[in-house]
């Protein structure tokens, strides 16, 4: 009961491994045992030693250096990986500027227009008053004149009735006079 269970995932290596501290004192009592007597054991030859150390290296080197390339490449295709994501978001950014831009232009431009049309509009409804208001004032200009023209021609059938009245009177007159008109003859004769 006085355990404590770890949640935490940790690697399968460190899982499996003997912990660091149990690790280096199994360690030290295996270098402080004194090796058995061995007579049938020769110890090895230094050449020998040196070859096996020698090859020792020479894996752990080209192991470092293939562990060492393959990291790098790792890293370069994570960097490859992050420059293109960054390149990506950038562009998509990029089209979304060029795309609200787009936009505000759109309805700049659609409320200009609707502003000159609503203009236009007011001008035209201006322009139709204004020309009924002209078109009232000259029907009213036509109707003068015609009564003016009425006027004038009852005047002129008045005074042509006047002369004829008159006319008939002097005829009326000279027939019983019995006299005839000296104008009507002064052209033909005297």
């Amino acid at each position: 009961m006085g355990e404590e269970v770890s949640y935490k995932t940790e690697p399968e290596s460190e899982l499996h491994s003997v912990p660091q501290e149990h690790n280096s004192s199994a360690q030290e009592k295996e270098l402080e045992k004194p090796e058995p007597p061995n007579d049938k054991v020769t110890p090895p030859s230094p050449v020998a030693a040196q070859e096996v150390a020698d090859h020792a290296s020479k894996k752990d080197t080209e192991e470092s250096v293939d562990k060492d390339a393959m990291l790098a490449k790792v890293l370069t295709e994570k960097r490859l990986a992050l420059i293109k994501a960054w390149e990506e978001s950038e562009k998509t950014k990029a089209e979304n500027r060029a795309y609200k831009k787009h936009s505000a232009v759109g309805l700049w431009e659609d409320s200009k227009k609707a502003s000159v049309e609503a203009q236009l509009k007011k001008i035209e409804e201006s322009m139709e008053k204004k020309k009924a208001e002209y078109v009232e004032k000259m029907k009213n200009k036509i109707a003068e004149i015609h009564r003016l023209a009425e006027e004038k021609k009852a005047i002129v059938e008045a005074q042509k009735r006047e002369e004829f009245i008159d006319l008939e009177e002097t005829a009326s007159k000279f027939r019983s006079r019995g006299d005839v008109p000296r104008k009507f003859f002064a052209c033909f004769g005297g």
